[in-house]
């Protein structure tokens, strides 16, 4: 049997819990490595962990710095030198349709760049993360691994409701990040595509703690609802707005940003219900695009909704930012401006999309300082390219 549906093979048939024993079983024995490790991603971006049972035993690698950080941030394998014949060590990414999960480390024999072996791990990495994917609906293991400290119950719900923290396909690349990632309240975003179009929202629901969480979620899940029913995009917004004021009666209410992308035009539909903020790279300048903005989602009963257009171009970067970005302040009582943040959008322009929002919001956490930030500051970038012509 070929060596790699031999590894595929395993890890399709492994119980999710013992995905990495079967893996590590199988590249032992098919390609001769060593100190196979599974590291994943923390909900903050910032370490990578080693998957193991609690308590952990192994300490955290940082992503930034490390030989594995530069295997997960350029999604590239990522080979430490070695002398002589020494048998050399590879970190390779693990993702799933460019949601950036973890690293897989191995150590082998010997590792050519292009060779069959190479092209070989490197496939074995993404069926590891599809795997885990699946996985993840039956075992805790990876999710545990997924954080350096315990979340607060707002938190998990919130992260549970996500699609992920980036998305690639060929029309446009998307990332995605929340902070602070262990304690958020009522930011959140969403996502889903078609053979024809793509839905994005990111929404900014009031309140903290549980009562924020149960706010996202009824609205997250009312959007859903009438997405899954082919509703237009200000019938989504109105749906929505009815689920939250026949459950507050107007005394919570969402604000929220409903985009739908054309994926053959880049025509782009929006409805602007409140917040937050839309802004466009466009060769090589940075501006806000000023919407018409409309009522958030469950302040008032009969709420009309209406849509407005824009035109995406192949080469646009849209940057959506929440208030928890404008409002927060130095040690000084400086507020973070739109200037601030025009410049941070112009500093990272070159970094793909799933680097951009972590980038803007380590500089917005150095422009806070030492002081605890008191609300969610979520930061979601879609890199557009369209799709090509014929």
């Amino acid at each position: 049997m070929d060596r790699f549906i031999a590894v595929e093979r395993a890890l399709r048939t492994a119980t999710p819990d013992a995905l990495l024993r079967s893996l590590e079983e199988g590249l032992i024995t098919q390609y001769g490595a060593a100190d196979v490790t599974l590291l994943m991603a923390d909900y903050a971006t910032t370490i990578l962990q080693p998957v193991t049972a609690l308590p952990y035993t192994k300490e955290p690698v940082p992503v930034h710095g490390s030989a594995p950080g530069r295997a997960f941030n350029w999604q590239s394998p990522h080979v430490e030198s070695a002398d002589g014949n020494d048998p050399v060590t590879v970190h390779l990414p693990v993702s799933v349709r460019g949601d950036r999960i973890g690293v897989l480390s191995l150590r082998l024999p010997v590792w050519r760049e292009g060779s069959g072996t190479a092209q070989e791990l490197t496939q074995i990495a993404e069926v590891l993360g599809h795997e885990i994917i699946v996985g993840e609906r039956d075992t805790d293991l990876y999710l545990q691994a997924r954080r350096a400290d315990r979340l607060t119950l707002a938190a998990e719900m919130q992260w549970q409701l996500l699609p992920g923290r980036s998305c690639t396909r060929p029309e446009y690349d998307i990332g995605a990040q929340l902070e602070p990632a262990y304690a958020i309240y009522g930011d959140n975003f969403d996502w889903s595509t078609s053979t024809h179009d793509l839905t994005l929202t990111v929404t900014n629901g009031m309140g903290e703690g549980i009562d924020a969480a149960l706010l996202t979620n009824l609205a997250v899940n009312a959007l859903r609802n009438a997405r899954r029913a082919g509703l237009s995009l200000a019938d989504q917004a109105y749906l929505a707005d009815q689920a939250l004021y026949g459950q507050h009666r107007g005394t919570q209410h969402l604000a929220a940003l409903l985009l739908r992308f054309d994926l053959a035009t880049g025509a782009t539909e929006i409805v602007d219900a409140g917040s937050p903020k839309m802004w466009l790279v466009r060769r090589g300048k940075v501006k806000q695009i000023e919407l018409n903005a409309q009522l958030p989602l469950g302040m008032f009963e009969d709420t009309v909704y209406t849509t407005e257009h824009f035109r995406t171009e192949p080469g646009d970067r849209l940057v959506f930012v929440s208030d928890g970005v404008y409002d927060v302040t130095s040690p000084s009582g400086e507020r973070y401006s739109e200037r601030a943040l025009a410049r941070a959008l112009t500093s990272t322009r070159l970094l793909p999309a799933s680097q951009v929002p972590r980038a803007v919001l380590q500089e917005l956490a150095g422009h806070r300082g030492v002081i605890d930030a008191d609300d969610d500051a979520m930061v979601v970038c879609l890199d557009w390219r369209g799709r090509p012509s014929g």
